[in-house]
Protein backbone atom coordinates (compact mmCIF):
# COMPACT_ATOMS: atom_id res chain seq x y z
CA UNK A 1 0.00 0.00 0.00
CA UNK A 2 2.49 2.58 -1.27
CA UNK A 3 0.98 6.02 -1.75
CA UNK A 4 3.00 8.18 -4.17
CA UNK A 5 4.12 11.61 -3.06
CA UNK A 6 5.66 14.69 -4.62
CA UNK A 7 8.74 16.17 -2.96
CA UNK A 8 8.98 19.90 -3.54
CA UNK A 9 11.93 22.01 -2.38
CA UNK A 10 10.50 24.85 -0.31
CA UNK A 11 11.80 28.40 -0.22
CA UNK A 12 12.91 28.06 3.42
CA UNK A 13 15.35 25.20 2.76
CA UNK A 14 12.90 22.45 3.70
CA UNK A 15 11.17 19.85 1.53
CA UNK A 16 7.40 19.88 1.22
CA UNK A 17 5.51 16.61 0.66
CA UNK A 18 2.16 16.44 -1.10
CA UNK A 19 0.10 13.34 -1.79
CA UNK A 20 -1.25 12.36 -5.19
CA UNK A 21 -4.27 10.59 -3.67
CA UNK A 22 -4.92 13.00 -0.78
CA UNK A 23 -4.56 16.58 -2.04
CA UNK A 24 -5.55 17.94 1.38
CA UNK A 25 -2.57 16.25 3.10
CA UNK A 26 0.75 18.09 3.25
CA UNK A 27 3.89 17.54 5.29
CA UNK A 28 7.50 18.68 5.24
CA UNK A 29 10.97 17.84 6.48
CA UNK A 30 14.45 19.24 6.79
CA UNK A 31 15.54 17.07 3.85
CA UNK A 32 13.99 14.39 1.63
CA UNK A 33 14.52 11.57 4.13
CA UNK A 34 12.98 13.60 6.95
CA UNK A 35 10.10 14.68 4.71
CA UNK A 36 9.33 11.07 3.76
CA UNK A 37 9.46 9.97 7.40
CA UNK A 38 7.04 12.77 8.35
CA UNK A 39 4.81 11.86 5.42
CA UNK A 40 3.90 8.55 7.09
CA UNK A 41 2.33 10.46 9.98
CA UNK A 42 0.53 12.77 7.56
CA UNK A 43 -0.76 9.76 5.62
CA UNK A 44 -2.12 8.09 8.75
CA UNK A 45 -3.67 11.37 9.89
CA UNK A 46 -5.58 11.84 6.64
CA UNK A 47 -6.65 8.18 6.55
CA UNK A 48 -7.93 8.59 10.13
CA UNK A 49 -9.91 11.65 9.03
CA UNK A 50 -11.48 9.73 6.14
CA UNK A 51 -12.45 6.93 8.53
CA UNK A 52 -13.92 9.39 11.05
CA UNK A 53 -15.92 11.04 8.24
CA UNK A 54 -17.05 7.58 6.95
CA UNK A 55 -15.54 8.29 3.54
CA UNK A 56 -14.03 5.75 1.18
CA UNK A 57 -10.25 5.73 1.49
CA UNK A 58 -8.72 5.70 -1.99
CA UNK A 59 -6.20 3.08 -2.94
CA UNK A 60 -2.78 4.27 -4.01
CA UNK A 61 -2.23 5.58 -7.51
CA UNK A 62 0.65 4.10 -9.50
CA UNK A 63 3.93 5.62 -8.29
CA UNK A 64 5.36 6.04 -11.81
CA UNK A 65 8.86 6.60 -10.48
CA UNK A 66 7.80 8.92 -7.68
CA UNK A 67 8.70 8.21 -4.07
CA UNK A 68 5.92 6.57 -2.05
CA UNK A 69 5.03 6.06 1.60
CA UNK A 70 2.94 3.43 3.35
CA UNK A 71 1.00 3.44 6.57
CA UNK A 72 2.54 1.46 9.41
CA UNK A 73 1.72 -2.24 9.48
CA UNK A 74 -0.86 -1.66 12.22
CA UNK A 75 -2.32 1.26 10.28
CA UNK A 76 -2.56 -0.84 7.12
CA UNK A 77 -4.38 -3.62 9.00
CA UNK A 78 -6.84 -1.13 10.49
CA UNK A 79 -7.45 0.38 7.06
CA UNK A 80 -8.19 -3.09 5.68
CA UNK A 81 -10.71 -3.71 8.48
CA UNK A 82 -12.41 -0.43 7.60
CA UNK A 83 -12.46 -1.30 3.89
CA UNK A 84 -13.86 -4.76 4.67
CA UNK A 85 -16.64 -3.16 6.73
CA UNK A 86 -17.46 -0.75 3.91
CA UNK A 87 -17.50 -3.58 1.37
CA UNK A 88 -20.18 -5.31 3.48
CA UNK A 89 -22.06 -2.02 4.04
CA UNK A 90 -21.48 -2.50 7.79
CA UNK A 91 -21.44 0.21 10.38
CA UNK A 92 -19.31 0.04 13.52
CA UNK A 93 -22.31 -1.37 15.39
CA UNK A 94 -22.55 -4.24 12.89
CA UNK A 95 -18.89 -5.13 13.36
CA UNK A 96 -19.26 -4.87 17.14
CA UNK A 97 -22.21 -7.26 17.06
CA UNK A 98 -20.38 -9.73 14.81
CA UNK A 99 -17.34 -9.70 17.10
CA UNK A 100 -19.32 -9.66 20.35
CA UNK A 101 -17.74 -6.37 21.40
CA UNK A 102 -18.84 -3.00 22.69
CA UNK A 103 -19.04 -0.36 19.91
CA UNK A 104 -16.42 1.72 21.77
CA UNK A 105 -13.97 -1.13 21.27
CA UNK A 106 -14.58 -0.86 17.52
CA UNK A 107 -13.75 2.86 17.70
CA UNK A 108 -10.36 1.92 19.15
CA UNK A 109 -9.95 -0.91 16.66
CA UNK A 110 -10.28 1.59 13.79
CA UNK A 111 -8.20 4.32 15.48
CA UNK A 112 -4.83 4.35 13.71
CA UNK A 113 -3.23 5.84 16.85
CA UNK A 114 -4.50 3.10 19.20
CA UNK A 115 -2.31 0.03 19.73
CA UNK A 116 -4.78 -2.74 18.90
CA UNK A 117 -3.52 -6.30 18.76
CA UNK A 118 -2.99 -8.16 15.53
CA UNK A 119 -5.28 -10.90 16.89
CA UNK A 120 -8.14 -8.38 17.24
CA UNK A 121 -7.60 -7.13 13.71
CA UNK A 122 -7.43 -10.68 12.33
CA UNK A 123 -10.71 -11.47 14.09
CA UNK A 124 -12.34 -8.33 12.67
CA UNK A 125 -11.21 -9.22 9.16
CA UNK A 126 -12.37 -12.80 9.64
CA UNK A 127 -15.93 -11.81 10.63
CA UNK A 128 -15.94 -9.59 7.51
CA UNK A 129 -15.01 -12.62 5.41
CA UNK A 130 -11.39 -11.60 4.89
CA UNK A 131 -8.00 -13.02 5.81
CA UNK A 132 -4.63 -11.39 6.38
CA UNK A 133 -1.68 -12.06 4.09
CA UNK A 134 1.77 -10.70 4.81
CA UNK A 135 4.45 -10.21 2.19
CA UNK A 136 7.81 -8.54 2.33
CA UNK A 137 9.87 -6.81 -0.32
CA UNK A 138 13.43 -5.75 -0.68
CA UNK A 139 14.00 -2.16 0.44
CA UNK A 140 15.54 0.38 -1.85
CA UNK A 141 18.85 1.85 -0.67
CA UNK A 142 17.24 5.17 0.35
CA UNK A 143 14.66 3.33 2.47
CA UNK A 144 17.35 1.28 4.20
CA UNK A 145 19.22 4.45 5.16
CA UNK A 146 16.06 5.93 6.67
CA UNK A 147 15.40 2.80 8.70
CA UNK A 148 12.09 2.23 6.95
Amino acid sequence: MNYPVELIPDDNHTVMVTFIDFPEAVSFGEDEADALANAVDALETIISAYIADRKDVPGPSPARGRPAVSPTLLGALKLEVYRAMRARAWRKADLARAMGLNPRQIDRLLDLRHASTVAQLEQALSVCGRAVEVTSRKLEAAQTLRGR
